[in-house]
């Protein structure tokens, strides 16, 4: 399989994280592309017409799969790895998924914004706002989800690690740490995982 990512996409890395953690990597070859959504650059149009990474081509030649999150469930089928639960236990181990790539979304909009809009034209409150959504979805994680996070490994685990492993990549001096001691312990404990560490942006 080809996979067409960037060494620091969080949605890419998530992808890496689990072809590692699912023992996929012998049946994939990354392949490491660049663009903006100003700029298309290298980024595989023919695979993904919007433009977006990761994008995934199957062995078989078929028709490429992009977003993470249907590469992720399509990668889970193929392996067998079980990191999507069945039954009732696959809601909350997707919402915290889902949550956690909110989290990338609004960290994203916040580097595109200072990288991508004239100076002139950014506004500091919506960067703000997008800031927010971050801390609401950490407070959230914080006060309810830590159960499902000490429990056996799932998606939304690494979906959840990287997003953090974001924030401090690009957002560091917001110290999302702050009034978050339980997040912060697990982060330090789930970013020593070879999977993380192999896949951490430069």
């Amino acid at each position: 399989m080809l996979l067409y990512t960037s060494p620091t996409t969080p949605f890419g890395r998530k992808v890496m994280v689990q072809i590692r953690e699912s023992g996929l990597s012998p049946r994939v070859r990354e392949i490491s592309v660049a663009g903006s959504p100003l700029e298309p650059g290298s980024l595989p149009l023919d695979h993904n017409p919007l433009g977006k990474i990761p994008a995934l081509v199957p062995d078989d030649g078929a028709t490429a799969i992009y977003d993470s999150r249907v590469i992720c469930r399509y990668l889970d089928d193929l392996s067998g790895a079980g990191l999507y639960p069945k039954g009732e236990a696959l809601w909350p181990v997707l919402t915290l998924e889902a949550t956690a790539d909110g989290i990338l979304e609004a960290a994203l909009l916040m580097v595109y914004e200072d990288r991508l809009r004239p100076e002139s034209l950014r506004h500091a409150p919506w960067v703000e706002a997008q800031w927010q959504k971050v801390e609401r979805a950490l407070d959230a994680v914080e006060g309810r989800w830590m159960g499902l996070l000490q429990g056996p490994m799932t998606m939304a685990h690494i979906a959840l690690a990287v997003a953090l492993g974001y924030l401090d990549f690009r957002h560091g001096a917001r110290d999302w740490r702050q009034a978050r001691p339980q997040l912060a312990a697990w982060e330090a404990g789930f970013a020593m995982r070879p999977a993380m560490i192999d896949t951490r942006p430069a």
